[in-house]
């Protein structure tokens, strides 16, 4: 009744008193009623009901109630968007597109920072010297620094724009007419130049539909970032030219011996015409190719117009100018070691590198000659030489580095076998236990691990220092046990040891868990400096500041229990297993044979060396009765004895960082030809003399205090 009681007639005056009520007309007029008007209702005429305007409202509410009902649903069930308008569609399609971009851009930033196109895009080359400025390797490109167009002259950037991108300064980093002209022509590449970019810089090369589209997507990213000149300046700095040499510079004094900016056009036409295959193309092994392939790239200036077809049949073909340089190998087992470690801490640039390291270089090739003559049979030889301090003076990884560049001195994890008691009998020490204290000798007859002295030979009790230097194992075991693995563990640890070491193992007492040779000299080093961790390291370290002494945590023995320790390691190398290795002067070492003579070693010290040397077999199998005391003990022997006698090495003059190291052992006044034309130089001790050929006028060029002085000079007759 509440929606009809707006109509309902409230009772006053006399109806209210007489209980009369009722119901108002729909409709009523305004004027006031009056008795005695003549009034005769109008009849209006019967009509049907509109149901079809009363079906369109019902249908009406009933899509409201759907909308309702589809709205409450949760966002993720497919019914929450049925029946959504187009406009509606639209603005949400428009909204996650602007929102897509963003996120690539931001993904872009992360990942393609813009900064490292300016990088070389490989490691550029670095010159390894000896601590006395010997040279003994050189590794990486060759790089050198960018090129800028404004400084190119025309003809250079025309010959690379017109074979590879002759749209490149109206397109926006994609260009699908390039693209169609390529493939229906084969001249000039489907990729832009600010796709190559965007590929050698920031991709892989792999040929992947996902590797196109992010390298297109970087294409337009750099496009609305840099300019034209800028993005072709970066990539004629990175683009590979063969030979290993990277950008356009690098490739201009590699071929011609000159800098881009005065390249000649047909020298321009054939360095553009490496680029697409700089192996196939190479000048100086497939010259016809590269003439041919310069020859393409001049047809194409004329395509474009940079050039006329008689400019271009006017242009010769280029003379190469490849001059010779020193010829050091690329890699050596100790440059393969430091290598890494120098990269890690140079900045990225362009330039060339020059580091001196702390390979002692009279003991390298010592140390190659030792191995060399050794009776190695098909066995494999590592050695490390270092200082105490960590500081590593030679390093030899196998019998031919050219024939296995697999280093075994830091590389092999092989088993220390003996030479791990030292770990062991130095806890013991700790412990409390001395050299003289004695300790069961007979066979392990009890529990699952029997290990057998060699030979089988036992005694009922043995001191410290004989079951040390006749490398009794069934005594080791039995210390070891009597110590806790814990404690050898520890004492190895703080040596440097980073190798597993399984707690609770008896038979690691005799070496069973692997390291590598590096590592476990390094651990004597620090027994003989008694100062450790000792960390071998390939650069010369710099003078050590106070705070760095005050947090840099070292550690040591107690003065006693390295004496006791020097002590056995005497014994072994004077009276016992490593009796083939005694020097004439004050000697420490250990010998390691593991089981079956898979692994013999020797590693000790003297005087201001520490060295290890392991023999074994790199498929693991045994040695023809090789043990420790036996060909590694006299390899050891060979080189100590002639290390120690050399005298302490004299430094050279630094070399100049801005270039390749070469010997400069011309005498004054000595000339030295130039080319097969007659030219000369001529180094004096005021200056420097040019005679050559101009146009078949002699020439004598002058470069002294004074300045440039050019003077005809006579013919030779």
């Amino acid at each position: 009744m509440g929606l009809f009681s707006r109509f309902l007639k409230r009772p006053d005056g006399d109806h209210a008193r007489n209980g009369e009520s009722g119901f108002y007309a729909l409709y009523e007029s305004q004027r006031p009623y009056d008795p005695d008007d003549d009034f005769e209702p109008v009849r209006q005429p019967r009509t049907s009901p509109d149901f079809g305007t009363w079906d369109q409202r019902l249908s009406q509410l009933d899509t409201h109630i759907d909308r309702e009902e589809r709205r409450r649903l949760p966002w993720w069930r497919p019914a929450h968007y049925r029946g959504r308008r187009k406009r509606w569609w639209a603005v949400r399609l428009v909204a996650a597109i602007i929102m897509l971009f963003i996120a690539l851009v931001a993904w872009l930033a992360i990942t393609a920072p813009l900064s490292k196109s300016l990088e070389p895009i490989a490691p550029p080359q670095v010159t390894l010297l000896a601590s006395d400025g010997t040279p003994i390797a050189r590794s990486g490109a060759v790089v050198a620094e960018p090129v800028k167009v404004a400084d190119l002259p025309p003809h250079v950037v025309e010959a690379f724009i017109a074979i590879e991108d002759r749209r490149f300064y109206s397109h926006w980093g994609v260009d699908p007419r390039g693209i169609a002209r390529a493939a229906w022509t084969g001249v000039g590449g489907g990729s832009t130049i600010t796709q190559q970019l965007a590929k050698f810089t920031f991709l892989t090369p792999d040929q992947t539909l996902t590797r196109k589209a992010r390298e297109a997507l970087i294409a337009f990213w750099l496009e609305s970032w840099l300019t034209k000149d800028e993005i072709l300046e970066r990539y004629l700095s990175n683009a590979y030219f063969g030979d290993n040499q990277y950008g356009l510079r690098a490739a201009s004094l590699h071929y011609f011996y000159r800098q881009p900016e005065n390249l000649r056009p047909e020298q321009a036409a054939m360095l553009a015409g490496l680029l697409q295959a700089p192996s196939r193309y190479n000048p100086t092994r497939h010259y016809d190719r590269a003439k041919a392939r310069m020859d393409l790239v001049v047809g194409a200036m004329v395509d474009v117009g940079y050039l006329t077809q008689a400019e271009a049949d006017a242009l010769p073909a280029p003379r190469l100018d490849v001059r010779t340089r020193d010829d050091l190998p690329t890699g050596t087992y100790f440059a393969d070691w430091a290598l890494p470690m120098a990269r890690e801490g140079m900045e990225t640039s362009y330039s060339s590198q020059v580091i001196e390291t702390t390979l002692d270089a009279r003991l390298q090739a010592l140390a190659g000659r030792v191995t060399s003559r050794a009776a190695l049979g098909d066995a494999q030889v590592a050695l490390v030489a270092m200082r105490p301090s960590g500081e590593v003076v030679a390093m030899v990884g196998g019998k031919n580095y050219a024939a296995s560049p697999f280093n075994r001195a830091t590389q092999a994890r092989r088993q220390p076998g003996s030479t791990f008691k030292l770990f062991v009998y130095l806890a013991a020490l700790e412990a409390g236990w001395e050299p003289d204290d004695t300790i069961a000798n007979t066979a392990i007859e009890n529990g699952s691990y029997r290990p057998k002295n060699a030979r089988e030979r036992y005694s009922d009790t043995i001191t410290l220092e004989d079951a040390f230097a006749s490398s009794s194992n069934v005594a080791a075991v039995r210390l070891f046990n009597e110590v806790g693995s814990e404690n050898v563990i520890r004492t190895a640890r703080s040596l440097g040891v980073t190798s597993p070491l399984p707690e609770g193992d008896p038979s690691m007492a005799l070496g069973t868990s692997s390291m590598t040779l590096l590592e476990l000299t390094s651990a004597y080093a620090g027994v003989a400096a008694n100062s450790f961790p000792v960390k071998p390291y390939a650069f010369p370290k710099e003078e050590q500041g106070w705070w760095e002494w005050l947090t840099t945590s070292e550690d040591s023995v107690s003065s006693r229990a390295h004496a006791d320790l020097e002590q056995m390691l005497r014994a072994a190398i004077n009276r016992g297993t490593g009796r083939a290795a005694t020097l004439p002067i004050a000697n420490y070492g250990k010998t390691g044979t593991t089981q079956n003579y898979r692994d013999a070693l020797f590693v000790g010290y003297a005087g201001d060396l520490v060295v290890g040397v392991w023999v074994g077999n790199d498929d693991n199998s045994p040695l023809n009765g090789v043990t420790g005391g036996g060909l590694p003990a006299r390899i050891w022997k060979d080189f100590m004895r002639s290390a120690l006698a050399l005298p302490a090495p004299k430094p050279s003059a630094s070399p100049d960082p801005e270039g390749p190291v070469q010997p400069f052992d011309i005498e004054e006044g000595q000339e030295i030809p130039l080319d097969e034309n007659g030219s000369t130089i001529r180094f004096e001790g005021d200056g420097v003399i040019l005679n050559t050929e101009v146009e078949g006028l002699p020439l004598e060029f002058r470069l002294d205090e004074n300045g440039l002085a050019i003077e005809p000079r006579e013919a030779e007759r």
